[in-house]
């Protein structure tokens, strides 16, 4: 087992959920996701990581699969100018590849915002530290240990 895959289930045991993270297959797109769960495109939650242009740090968008972060309101939540994180920010920030990046678990968790889409569903899939792997949960339990804040980013 991953040390990542690790780190989600302490994180998930930790936050008080009884929750397995399934092993799914290889989905490169939220449909694939949704595909191999069986639920539809928006109950699949993104990690969308962006850099700060000036501070550096990564800060997360857990957004519905379906859904686009739109840069102008990103930018305005997250208080500075976003741009794409690179894979190295990523993995030395989240511990993750991208790919796999979850909501929780991270070693230095980061700013994020939560897509208020996801809390129309009783449950929502995230990726869970790698590609193979998913795990299931209600969506204000996920917001609750990412840490996240509930705000409109998307088009």
């Amino acid at each position: 087992m991953s040390k990542s895959l690790k780190r989600v289930i302490a994180a998930l045991s930790a936050g008080g959920l009884d929750v397995a993270p399934r092993e799914m297959g290889q989905a490169t797109t939220a449909q694939m996701a949704a595909d191999l769960v069986g639920c539809q495109i928006d109950q699949i939650a993104k990690s969308i990581i962006f850099a700060g242009s000036q501070s550096g740090a990564a800060i997360l968008f857990i957004t519905a699969g379906g859904q686009q972060v739109e840069g102008a309101r990103a930018s305005a939540l997250a208080g500075e100018t976003l741009t794409r994180a690179d894979a190295a920010l990523i993995r030395a920030q989240t511990g993750f590849a991208i790919g796999g990046v979850s909501p929780i678990g991270h070693l230095t968790p980061p700013r994020a915002f939560f897509d208020p889409r996801l809390m129309e569903f009783t449950e929502i899939w995230a990726a869970a530290g790698t590609p193979r792997h998913l795990f299931g949960a209600p969506p204000r339990e996920i917001l609750r240990l990412s840490g996240a804040q509930l705000a409109e980013f998307t088009v």
